[in-house]
């Protein structure tokens, strides 16, 4: 009787132990008919509140109890996979989603309304490109800027701006990042269109409260866009033609799920509509306007493990104006010829390694290029040709900024109850605030040539960060992360501590309470000489004398889930 209770005991014992044993599961989601990876899938245990999503790579990692489990994979405008698992050891799922048709959307919502309810999260928005592309478009062409401006809290300006004013804050106060490098103009047109083009774009996040440590240097409110990576299983494409502008997007594999390649580019042609209207046939003047954007990305899988990524940017405005004239005076006659010539552009590059150190630590290794500027050029010709006069004055002006940095980021997964990221990041600036050349040439060979402003200023901006998702009981989770920078110039050095916290109290099935608080520091800025966003004002850095500004916000919200998955979700904000 001994022997056999004893058996019985250890049965149990050994059982219980087991029941206690947490194993973790992980691996990338994808699209199943190219292969793209998924940006915030949502990833959770049916039976218990314990989920994660894909980062901003596709890698997820959950840990989960031992046993029978049944674990749900689902995205916005894809199907949700459901799979029932005898967890006994570490597993390596990777799971490719395919989408669905319209009517079984709203399954996917009430998901979606999940995750808002659980996120410690204060103020973000995920909104996939398929969503935005069925948001009415100005003259046929999906923006991505214009559609964020039609969210609470967000306000465009003045007409003809693509500038965000998020909770008060000012254009230059967004942090605007194309696959994790800094845009400093996002305008094309003078502002009724961005720099990103839909058909090269698989996601944008905006987190307008409640930031989280990774994300600095700006105010008010943070764009995240990412780029198509390419489809690693077939050759396709598009071409778009509309009212001003065409498109052409391509896209398919190098070497068969191994190796992808992305290529899109957009131009358009008010320079070819408007030259009839433009063009005077007696005198030659003209006007000319045009844009132009590039996007290309390489995709390369060394194993399951390794994966190599670039991607490249390149956008440019062109507007020209000559203006001829052949006036009798009293002297004879004058000939004026004068040329104008504005261009203004962005180039972008990054090049990524992901690697993969164990199924609990995620590594993005990325060299940054960042580059605008713009240009104005003017060229003035008077003569008069019977005082044999002749008089040329030449002026041009540019300013711009240039970003080469690096960095690297890890997700580390140790337990069910901590999901943590930290890393590092530096950037060398280089800022050309001003830069006048003044020529003046007469028929006599006299003349000057001056150049004014023509002094750079170099900076160093260096960062680290460490925050960690922590569950703290069954109801209460929260975000707890410190940020720390140094900005260096003109021998001068900025330190900053920049606390971020993020509470979220899950008071019932369908209720939560949420609560942030975000201290930041921004030491570049924008100078502005009028309520357009001009390309003509500056990128200037904080100096010896000039200070960076500040700012704390502390965000509130509350998530409520309706019965047909929706959610209702009140916020208020306070910002200093």
């Amino acid at each position: 009787m001994n022997k056999f209770l004893s058996l019985l005991f250890c049965v149990a014992y050994g059982y219980n132990a087991l029941a206690q044993q947490k194993f973790t599961i992980s691996g990338y989601i994808t699209d199943a008919q190219t292969n793209e990876t998924l940006i915030g899938a949502y990833i959770n245990n049916a039976t218990r509140l314990i989920g994660t999503t894909s980062n901003n790579y596709g890698f997820y990692s959950i840990t989960l109890p031992a046993g029978k489990i049944k674990v749900a994979f689902s995205y916005v405008g894809y199907k949700s996979q459901y799979r029932e698992i005898e967890l006994s050891e570490d597993l390596k799922m990777d799971l490719a989603l395919h989408t669905e048709n319209v009517v079984e959307e709203v399954s996917v919502v009430a998901t979606k309304a999940n995750e808002r309810l659980t996120s410690t999260q204060v103020g973000k928005i995920d909104l996939p490109i398929a969503i935005i592309k069925r948001i009415p478009a100005l003259l046929g062409e999906t923006d991505i800027i214009k559609t964020l401006q039609l969210l609470p809290g967000v306000q465009s300006g003045s007409e003809g701006s693509t500038g965000l004013y998020v909770r008060g804050g000012a254009p230059d106060q967004n942090l605007i990042l194309l696959d994790g490098v800094p845009v400093y103009n996002a305008n094309h047109l003078f502002g009724f269109f961005s720099v990103f083009n839909s058909d090269a774009t698989k996601s944008v996040q905006f987190f307008k409260g409640g930031f989280p440590a990774r994300f600095g240097g700006k105010l008010s409110s943070v764009v995240d866009v990412r780029m198509n990576e390419g489809d690693e299983k077939a050759y396709h494409g598009n071409i778009s033609l509309g009212l001003i502008s065409s498109r052409i997007h391509l896209e398919g594999p190098i070497v068969k799920e191994r190796t992808s390649f992305s290529f899109s580019t957009r131009r358009t042609y008010l320079d070819l509509l408007t030259l009839p209207l433009m063009k005077s046939r007696d005198d030659g003047s003209s006007f000319g306007y045009y844009f132009y954007d590039l996007n290309a990305k390489i995709n390369h899988r060394f194993s399951d493990r390794s994966r190599l990524f670039l991607s490249v940017y390149s956008g440019k405005d062109n507007l020209s104006a000559i203006a001829t004239s052949d006036v009798p005076t009293g002297e004879g006659r004058r000939l004026e010829n004068v040329k104008t010539y504005l261009n203004w552009g962005n180039t972008t590059m990054a090049l990524r390694w992901n690697y993969v150190f164990n199924n609990k630590l995620f590594s993005n290794t990325t060299i940054t290029y960042s580059k605008y500027n713009f240009n104005i050029e003017s060229n003035n010709k008077f003569e008069l040709p019977d005082l044999n006069q002749l008089n040329i004055d030449n002026y041009v002006f540019g300013s711009g900024i240039k970003d080469l940095g690096c960095k690297i980021d890890f997700d580390f997964f140790p337990s069910p109850d901590h999901s943590i990221k930290f890393g590092s990041n530096y950037i060398y600036h280089n800022f050309k605030p001003g830069v006048k050349t003044v020529q003046s040439n007469s028929a006599d060979n006299s003349g000057i040539y001056k150049t004014f402003g023509d002094e750079s200023i170099f900076a160093h901006d260096f960062s680290v960060y460490g925050e960690d998702d922590v569950t703290i009981t069954p109801r209460l989770k929260a975000n707890a992360g410190l940020r720390a920078s140094v900005f260096n110039v003109q021998n001068t050095s900025y330190c900053s501590l920049e606390p971020r916290l993020s509470v979220n109290y899950l008071a019932g099935h369908n209720l939560s309470f949420k609560a942030a608080y975000s201290r930041m520091k921004q030491y570049i800025h924008l100078l502005t000489n009028s309520n357009l966003s001009l390309p003509t004002d500056l990128w200037v850095p904080v100096t010896n004398k000039i200070k960076p500004m500040t700012a704390g916000q502390v965000a509130i919200s509350a998530v409520y889930r309706i019965a047909t998955g929706l959610d209702l979700t009140v916020e208020g904000y306070y910002k200093k």
